[in-house]
């Protein structure tokens, strides 16, 4: 599979997906406008560890709830996920059977050098 999960206003997204070009067989799915569904979001989940490691805390929606404050277990993040597409970390690129999640230089080097290579 070869998908990219991002957010189609977000100035990082574009800049990242603009850095791994060309993405040749790719679907590109911006999150706001194309919600992730429960299926895709396991699909997720199975190639990483937890869906806290899908979870953004820097949404401005987790202080504002004061989730910060609370214990959350990894159902939480879960269906934190699918209610608000702001708490998926982005953008999250899967690449056959390997997942990158995040915007860091280093997520964006090694998901370039897994594609191109």
């Amino acid at each position: 599979m070869k998908k990219i999960y991002h957010l189609s206003t977000c100035s990082t997204c574009q800049r990242i997906l603009e850095e791994l070009q060309p993405l040749e067989g790719f679907t590109l799915q911006d999150i706001k406008t194309e919600p992730i569904t429960p299926e895709q979001l396991e699909e997720m989940r199975g190639l990483t560890d937890s869906y806290l490691a899908l979870f953004s805390k820097r949404a401005m929606l987790f202080r504002q709830r004061g989730l910060h404050e609370q214990t959350l277990e990894d159902e939480d993040y879960k269906n934190l996920i699918l209610e608000q597409y702001t708490f998926l970390k982005r953008p999250v690129i899967i690449f056959e059977e390997s997942i990158f999640i995040g915007n860091s230089k280093k997520t964006t080097a090694t998901a370039k050098e897994a594609i191109h290579s």
